[in-house]
């Protein structure tokens, strides 16, 4: 795999003193989780005051854990985007895509533990829901996904439950390498082909046919969104350092 300067690129776009906050916000973290502790920390090694880290980010450490989830999945991008996957299946391409975000983090393992129980509060579960759903169209604009009807959104939303499911067996998973992870994932994306093939199944049923075709007619009628600044799951007006 080509190696990227990620860091230098990072560094060199957005907002400097936001993303100078992320990096030595990450270093306390697992000890403090994504709080006003961890914002003052970071702030203090910058060399800022509290209020000037608050002004940068407004909505307190939480900002940064927003951040560092939309830099990771950039970060998978860059990784898919440099690897020719054209010989895979494409379930296996989709497996190692859900392994290229897991990579991305191994380094953080205890910092996306509290990421996740940060968007496990109530307050928080849109923005973690939002975030999850971001990742899964990514993902599948990479791998140039052409749907323009209801699979659109199921695709994403099949993928977000795989991803759940996959970063909280990682956070536990002390297997080298990762490799339990690994399985995991492989495991996961089989048990939504079985699902895909018996659908398939039951749509070819002629006994079901007059159910599935109305089925079929209403799903065409749906769209995915035309315009990706309107409110829905994965995209909103708040603005993202990407």
């Amino acid at each position: 795999m080509p190696e990227h300067d990620e860091d230098n690129i990072e560094q060199s776009s957005g907002d400097e003193p936001r993303a100078l906050l992320l990096e030595a916000a990450l270093c306390y973290v697992p000890f403090d989780g994504w709080g006003d502790r961890c914002l003052a920390s970071a702030a203090l090694d910058i060399g800022i005051d509290q209020a000037e880290a608050l002004k940068i980010c407004p909505g307190g450490a939480a900002d940064l854990a927003r951040d560092y989830h939309v830099r990771g999945d950039r970060r998978m991008e860059g990784r898919l985007l440099a690897r020719d996957l054209s010989a895979l299946r494409f379930s296996e391409r989709v497996a190692e895509a859900v392994w290229e975000r897991i990579l991305v983090n191994s380094d953080h393992q205890q910092v996306v533990r509290r990421s996740t129980a940060l968007y496990a509060l109530p307050t928080n579960l849109i923005l973690g829901s939002s975030l999850l759903w971001g990742t899964s169209d990514r993902i599948w604009n990479v791998l140039g996904d052409v749907s323009e009807d209801a699979n659109w959104y199921s695709k994403r939303a099949t993928l977000s439950g795989v991803l759940a499911a996959t970063v909280l067996y990682w956070i536990g998973d002390q297997s080298e390498g990762f490799q339990s992870t690994r399985a995991f994932i492989d495991r996961r994306i089989s048990d939504v082909m079985g699902f895909e093939k018996l659908k398939a199944r039951v749509r070819n049923n002629r006994a079901l046919r007059p159910f599935t075709n109305r089925v079929a007619d209403v799903a065409r009628t749906i769209s995915k969104p035309s315009d990706r600044r309107q409110e829905f799951p994965g995209w909103t007006r708040r603005p993202v350092h990407d």
